[in-house]
């Protein structure tokens, strides 16, 4: 048996010291442009294809990580750089995952590596879930696949909204509802190959953060997609419909799967941020002077500062914890995948806020990162479940009681 430790291996540092010197680099010299602009960060996309970040290989290696660890030490990184720019890059992991998560190994071998493209010709995905009228309630979809025998086709109509690269991406993977009495129990996932007539853009939303990271309405009006793009296959599906009918429980449900394996993921991001403004605050309250010394030599400062540390920390080891279970395969008893994006997302929003208050005026306009780094957090108690949606799971977890 392996002695237990807490240290990173030498290829999870090497990796991670590449993908910081990218984020330093290359990502935050360029964030407040591209957060003003409010547009996808195009040459920044380039820039990380071009030395193989944005890439099916190095995507694929990271969920490999037999520790589980290293997408999230990777999302951490990119998100201390700045979380609009990361998620412009990493919004095409959504879509694999949800491939991932639900396809066969025919169809993750067929299409994950054209979510992505080539350096010379990048592609985009998007995951496709919420609705207008669905957004916490994901078993409420009213997006319909309907299958047409004749031609072995799937047609999908519908309105899908807060789409990360919805509308633009090349290739969509949407979830949708074929048997809408079974509620999520009835619902399958999609892949919309690119060109496909009948999906389109919707309005683009104007967000309070995250504003280099495109996000969309999509429409679907009569987008007919051929059998084989319903991943995991029409036998698994009919089989998995006929045990909800008889009442019996699915293994697993469309939507549900890829946010299992991409919730401790996005506690990254969210750790990412909240380690970018401790680091800056506590700079800012070192060199700072005020009444003759330097602020952080105020106990009202310094323990706020040890509060950061202490709860930035306390959220990169619950979402380490979910990352390795996750990858070993272990379930999450007692919800501890939503536990690692409940706290490292509250926590996010809370360093922020504290971070802004230790450099008062300063924190409050655009000139200094702070204010743009409180209001991406905001997002990561919102997205992927917000914190309400995320304590009921825990709480049902934890009781055995299906709680309303």
């Amino acid at each position: 048996m392996s002695q237990f430790s807490l240290e990173l291996n030498e290829d999870q540092l090497q990796i991670q010291k590449w993908v910081h010197d990218f984020a330093e680099n290359v990502i935050r010299p360029a964030a407040h442009e591209w957060d003003e602009r409010e547009e996808t960060p195009w040459p920044i996309i380039e820039e990380a294809a071009k030395i193989g970040i944005y890439s099916f290989d190095f995507v694929a290696n990271c969920f490999g990580d037999p520790a589980g660890l290293l997408m999230c030490l990777v999302n951490e990184e990119m998100s201390w750089g700045d979380a609009g720019i990361a998620l412009a890059i990493f919004g095409t992991t959504l879509g694999v995952a949800g491939i991932f998560a639900n396809g066969t190994p025919e169809q993750i071998v067929e299409w994950c590596p054209q979510c992505f493209g080539t350096p010379d010709d990048i592609k985009l995905a998007a995951f496709a879930v919420s609705e207008p009228d669905a957004g916490s309630d994901v078993s409420s979809l009213r997006t319909r696949a309907v299958y047409d025998e004749a031609k072995d086709e799937w047609v999908l109509n519908g309105t899908k909204i807060w789409i990360t690269n919805g509308g633009i991406a090349d290739i969509h993977v949407v979830v949708a509802s074929v048997e809408p009495a079974l509620g999520s129990r009835g619902q399958a996932s999609f892949i919309v190959p690119p060109n496909t007539p009948g999906l389109s853009l919707g309005q683009k939303f104007k967000k309070h953060g995250i504003r280099a990271s495109h996000t969309g309405e999509v429409i679907l009006d009569d987008v007919r997609v051929p059998g084989r793009c319903l991943l995991g296959g029409k036998e698994k599906l009919d089989e998995r419909i006929a045990k909800a009918r008889e009442g019996k429980r699915a293994s697993s449900q469309a939507a549900m799967a890829t946010f299992e394996a991409s919730r401790p993921v996005v506690g990254a991001q969210a750790v990412g941020i909240a380690r970018a403004a401790y680091e800056y605050a506590l700079e800012y309250a070192k060199e700072r002077k005020q009444f003759g010394r330097a602020i952080i030599e105020n106990q009202g400062i310094a323990f706020k500062l040890a509060d950061m540390k202490m709860r930035t920390d306390a959220a990169r080891l619950l979402v380490h914890r979910a990352a390795w279970m996750g990858r070993q395969g272990k379930r999450f008893e007692a919800g501890e995948g939503s536990m690692s994006k409940l706290y490292a997302g509250e926590t996010a929003v809370w360093v922020t806020e504290q971070a802004i208050q230790i450099l008062g005026g300063y924190g409050y306009v655009r000139e200094y990162p702070v204010e743009r780094w409180h209001r991406d957090a905001k997002i990561y108690t919102i997205f992927e479940g917000t914190s309400e949606i995320q304590r009921l799971i825990i709480s049902r977890a934890i009781s055995g009681i299906h709680i309303p």
